[in-house]
């Protein structure tokens, strides 16, 4: 049995990922801002990654960047006013929006941001 053990992100701006996910508390250590390849572990021992674009190219020369969403990564906040809290910091340090945080009816409440390589990350809380 295979155990999910790493996700990875392909990134344009490796700078610009690891500020926009440091903002969403991903603890990153300074200085990798011009690495190929960056990986945390998260708690509970998932790591996540940042691959550079070129890093990716050099590995798959058919890589093709994708269009549309496929996946999401998705951030449990402290409270549904932590959730507004972090999408208004999200926005203030120049990152986009996809959905300002509602209450939804499955009883939380969530927004949806945009990463720098325009993927969406959902922010969420119980109600």
């Amino acid at each position: 049995m295979a155990n999910l053990n790493l996700i990875g992100i392909v990134v344009k701006d490796m700078a610009a990922s690891l500020r926009f996910y440091g903002l969403l508390g991903v603890e990153i250590p300074s200085n990798l801002e011009a690495e190929p390849h960056v990986e945390v572990v998260l708690a509970g021992g998932l790591r996540l990654a940042w691959d550079s674009q070129e890093m990716i190219e050099g590995i798959y020369p058919d890589w093709v960047e994708p269009t549309g969403q496929r996946m999401t990564l998705a951030f449990l906040c402290d409270s549904p006013a932590a959730v507004d809290a972090l999408y208004a910091q999200v926005l203030q340090n120049g990152y986009l929006g996809h959905k300002a945080p509602w209450d939804a009816f499955w009883g939380q409440r969530y927004a949806v941001v945009v990463d720098p390589d325009g993927n969406l990350v959902d922010l969420f809380a119980s109600l």
